[in-house]
This record gives structure tokens, sequence and C-alpha cells, in this order.
């Protein structure tokens, strides 16, 4: 119905028009991406017929941005890093290329934390990204130039990698969906940093959209052959999945209590389910998942099968350069002389002080394997988990400082595995987005993101912000 090239043009316009105040596109293609639309709309005019060419480019001509920690060809690939500011990718990252062979547009990539290990997308190579619902809000982190790139209407999918809940939590503050697959079925090759040692078991490419549809349609792309191990062919009765509710995570010192428009919105959607399903939504109170922040660091830190160490976070802030300490960069940071974030020296220090007990680090990661096997037995075959997304609605800038470990309610899910999917639910009083997470046992993906489409119908999905 409309020309590609036309597509693009609004894209781009939107863009040039709302970057200014959010800054999370850092690096465009505006250039090549248009050249790239002109071929597809002369590909279409060759074409000997449309089934065709959505089988073999099932995403031709839609526009994508890409969070910089992934390698876009000729863009840079810093991870907000000052010592990289100069490195530009020379090559894809393997779900870059994959999307681009389906058809798919890159308009540029987006901001990110330093090294993506923080979640508020700030750094001192592109500075801060700001919420499209209120610009002194965060658009959260690492994939937060992505969050906020897709709810302010500049892109229709977005790359994001999570660890910890870098997709989710961006697609939480800002009202857009985020899938984090199930562990090991799309590849994380050519990010930076990349995953090693047991890492590589937490860390998670996936997609992240406006539209719920999006989710398994580039979930395949981004799978390649390994979508095999994932069930998106099965046809899913939302009648007979079996529904588990909890609120909270039973009352972690080191968390904020979840905010009462979460929990209302969470008890809207239990309500739905049983009136409009006639499920019966079944409440649960899973006692190790207050301890998420600590099992997350402990497995996070620990060593792999191979007896690997897991890398150190001061190795990576040096990127092959001289070493970094944490505290000397902490005094140089309170006169205004370092090129680091204060999250990524806390982090720095925090590291350190993760390896003075190992005997308790043990006994976490022992507990957070059996909290696998609960929730594998919990969940089974059909069984879908609803869990807050985030403690808050998007706080405002900094103050994750005074929160740090709020990012738990996320990142649990990474060392257990599972595939989660945020999904919006409306705007609070405040008019930021609220939103939940939907967690099913591994490889049914299936599952989850049949509920997002369901939630999407019945709660309105993405509301466009109203400022811009």
């Amino acid at each position: 119905q409309v020309m590609c090239v036309e597509v693009v043009e609004a894209y781009v316009e939107r863009i040039k028009e709302v970057n200014p105040l959010i800054n999370a596109v850092v690096k465009d293609r505006f250039e090549e991406a248009l050249q790239e639309a002109r071929q597809v709309d002369k590909l279409l005019s060759e074409s000997p017929g449309d089934d065709y060419l959505e089988e073999k480019f099932p995403l031709l001509g839609v526009p994508i941005t890409v969070k910089e920690a992934f390698s876009l060809h000729g863009m840079p690939n810093t991870s907000g890093l000052v010592n990289r500011r100069n490195v530009v990718a020379t090559s894809d990252a393997t779900v870059v290329s994959r999307l681009k062979q389906a058809g798919a547009i890159p308009l540029g990539v987006t901001n990110c934390s330093e090294l993506c290990m923080w979640y508020e997308s700030s750094n001192r190579v592109y500075g801060r990204t700001n919420n499209p619902y209120d610009l002194q809000r965060i658009v959260g982190g690492s994939s937060g130039g992505e969050g906020g790139v897709l709810a302010a209407a500049c892109s229709v999918i977005g790359v994001g990698s999570d660890i910890g809940g870098s997709i989710r939590m961006p697609a939480f503050f800002n009202g857009v969906f985020g899938h984090k697959p199930t562990t090991g079925v799309v590849p994380n090759d050519g990010q930076f940093p990349n995953a090693r040692g047991v890492r590589t078991s937490y860390l998670c490419t996936g997609p992240m959209c406006r539209y719920a549809e999006d989710l398994e349609l580039v979930l395949r792309v981004m799978a390649g052959p390994g979508v095999n191990k994932l069930k998106l062919n099965e046809k899913v009765s939302l009648e007979k999945i079996k529904f588990h509710c909890m609120d909270h995570d039973g009352g972690s010192v080191f968390v904020s209590p979840v905010d009462k428009e979460i929990l209302q919105a969470q008890k809207k959607v239990v309500e739905n389910l049983e009136g409009e399903l006639g499920v019966q939504v079944q409440r649960v109170a899973i006692h190790k998942m207050k301890y998420s922040f600590q099992i997350w660091s402990a497995m996070m830190s620990s060593m792999d099968s191979n007896g690997q160490e897991a890398q150190l976070f001061t190795d990576l802030l040096g990127d092959h350069g001289k070493p970094v300490w944490p505290l000397w960069e902490l005094m140089k940071w309170l006169v205004g002389m370092s090129s680091h974030t204060l999250p990524a020296i806390a982090l720095g220090l925090t590291e350190k002080l993760m390896k003075l007990n190992p005997g308790a680090n043990a006994k976490l990661v022992s507990m957070g394997k059996s909290l696998q096997e609960e929730m594998e037995a919990l969940l089974g075959p059909d069984g879908v988990l609803l869990y807050p997304s985030h403690p808050t609605v998007a706080p405002r800038h900094h103050s994750p400082i005074c929160t740090p470990f709020n990012f738990a309610y996320t990142a649990i899910f990474n060392v257990l595995g599972l595939p989660v999917t945020q999904c919006p639910l409306g705007l609070s009083s405040e008019g930021l987005p609220l939103g939940i997470q939907l967690v099913a046992a591994s490889y049914n993906d299936h599952l989850t993101l049949a509920v997002a489409r369901y939630l999407e119908k019945a709660f309105g999905g993405w509301v466009i912000p109203g400022k811009l």
C-alpha cells in the first residue's frame, strides 16, 4: 500500500523530531537506509509474487534499530566505554545479519549503559537517554536506547540483550514488549562485551517491539535454525494454561517494595484471566525468590563446569588496556576526572567484595540450582507465572544509585534460564508505563508470547507518549 522509501523517510523524520529530546539514537545510517529502501521498492516492482517474497524476506523493508553494543557494519561499537570511542564495527553481529537477510533496514544504533551493566542508559561517550513519557525519568538499561526509541515510535523493532533484565526493564519503563528467550537459542555473537564462562548460560539476545505479534516473527528470524527448539508452531489454548501469580519477591531487604499501582495492574490481569478465560489463577509464594539478588550475584561470579572463572568487570573496563583500580577511579570520579560512570566504578568495588566469602557464594549457587528445579516443576509443560517486571515505575534520573538491587526482579530469570515476556499494561496515574513479566518453563516461549498477545488486546498494549 505504501512505498518502502516513504516508510523509511517517515521514521527518519520521526527520529529527527524526537531524538534531540530523548537522545536514544547515538549514530544513524539514514542515507544507507534510504538507499536500501529504494532497492526494496525495485525488488517489489520486479517480483513474481508477494507470497514468494514474504517467505524469503519476512521483514522486507521494516525499519529497525540496534543496541550499540551489537556490531552493525560501519557503526560504532563502544558499549559506552570511552577508550573504545573510535571502534567501528567491520561486520554484523549474527542476529543483525539474520535480520538484514530477512529484509530489515537498520536506521542506526542506540544508547546503552557503560559496558551494559547498569539499569540507567548513560555513559561518558554519548551522555544520557531520557524516557519519552517523562524526560526526567530513566529509560532503563542496558538496552535503554531501544526502549526509548520504540516507545517514541522511531523504530518498529529493536535488537536487545539481557543478562540481568536489560531487555525487560527498558521494555517495562517505556511501555513496550520485550522478550528474553530461553537461554541458548538465539546466538549472542558479535556484541561487546560478550559473555564468557558461566555467563554464556545467562546472557540472552532477543526482540523488543511495540506490538506483541511482532515478537514471534522477529524471534524466529533471530533464532535461525535454533528456532526448532522452541514450540512456536504449537497452537496455544489460553484456557488450558495453568496460571500462577506472585505479587512480590517475599520481602528482600535489598529491594524496594512493589508500587501499589503495579500491584493493582497485576490484580486486574488476574481478574481478567479469571473472568474472561474462566481459568483459576493460583497464588504462589516461592520462598527462595526473596534471595534473587544474592543468587544472581553468586551465580554470575561462579566458575563454569571446566573450572573457568567468570571474567572480571574491572578487566572489561580496561578493555585490553591498563588495569582499572575501582577505588582510584572513585577518587578521580569525586573530582570529575574519571572517564567511567559511578555505577561502573561501584560494580568494580562490589565485585572485589563478592570474592571475600566463597563459602556463602557456594551456598547461594546451590540455592539457585534448587530454585531452578522448583520453577521448572511448578511451571511444567503448560504453566505461566505472572510476576512484577520491577518494583517501581520508571525512576527519576540518578535515583537507581539509591536502589541498585531493584533489577533483581528481572535478573533472577537469567540465571534460571527461563523464557520471559515483558508486557505493557497501560499508564500509571503519573502517566508512566505499567507492565508485567510472563514466565514459562524452558523452551515454552510460545506460551508467554500467546499470553502477551492476549493481554495486548485486553489492556491496549503500547500507548503513544503524550508529550512528544
